[in-house]
């Protein structure tokens, strides 16, 4: 892949995170010709839903890049299920070429019951969100979709919650969640995935509606 066939790197960082984190994987995608792009998500507490966060992506790509433009989207932690929702839920499946999630929650973590708010509520295992969000999955088979994680994540826990039933899946043996970002066997990860071939085109399924959740 030349660099100037490369699409634009769009990096969400998680919970408790800027998009301070992402600094030295930044300038390494870069350093590899890739043109990257990051935002703040705000607040970055969880005291908003994702489903709200997601809005934020959304209006970001469509602010910063041409309608034409396609993008390949990273997320991190919760960002990947803020990005998971802006691909399933706000159009984003229309955007996105290539989605890499980095230790993500898709099916939950128990830590999340240690703190009381909407985001959090959302990353339980079981909740209403996931559900929701995890019955139409298979959309993602459109897109080229990877899933990073490592087996010794005490964040993500149990750490196979971050294991998705498409796409392809890339384990790494760090030992701590927030190693993940700057690990170099993680970005040799993000980098194999950026540089995959894309996927056949296939017919477009149906985006569902975002649904009203109930608290979990």
């Amino acid at each position: 892949m030349s660099a100037a066939s490369r699409n634009p790197v769009l990096l969400i960082h998680g919970i408790d995170d800027t998009n301070a984190i992402f600094c030295n994987m930044s300038l390494h995608l870069k350093a590899l010709g890739w043109p990257v792009y990051h935002l703040d998500l705000f607040p970055n507490d969880g005291a908003i839903g994702i489903d709200e966060m997601a809005g934020q992506i959304a209006e970001y790509v469509d602010r910063t890049f041409a309608a034409e433009q396609p993008i390949d989207l990273v997320g991190f932690s919760m960002g990947g299920l803020v990005s998971r929702y802006y691909v399933q839920r706000l159009g984003g499946i229309d955007r996105v070429q290539r989605f890499i999630t980095i230790s993500s929650p898709h099916q939950g973590t128990w830590l999340a019951y240690f703190r009381f708010n909407v985001g959090c509520n959302q990353m339980r295992c079981g909740s209403a969100f996931l559900n929701d969000l995890n019955r139409d999955v298979s959309m993602l088979e459109q897109i080229n979709f990877t899933s990073i994680w490592t087996p010794m994540d005490l964040m993500i826990f149990p750490a196979h919650s971050s294991r998705m039933p498409v796409g392809q899946e890339i384990i790494v043996q760090v030992p701590l969640h927030s190693w993940m970002v700057s690990n170099a066997n993680c970005w040799k990860a993000v980098v194999t995935a950026l540089s995959e071939p894309l996927r056949p085109s296939r017919p477009p399924e149906q985006t569902l509606l975002p649904q009203k959740l109930q608290p979990s």
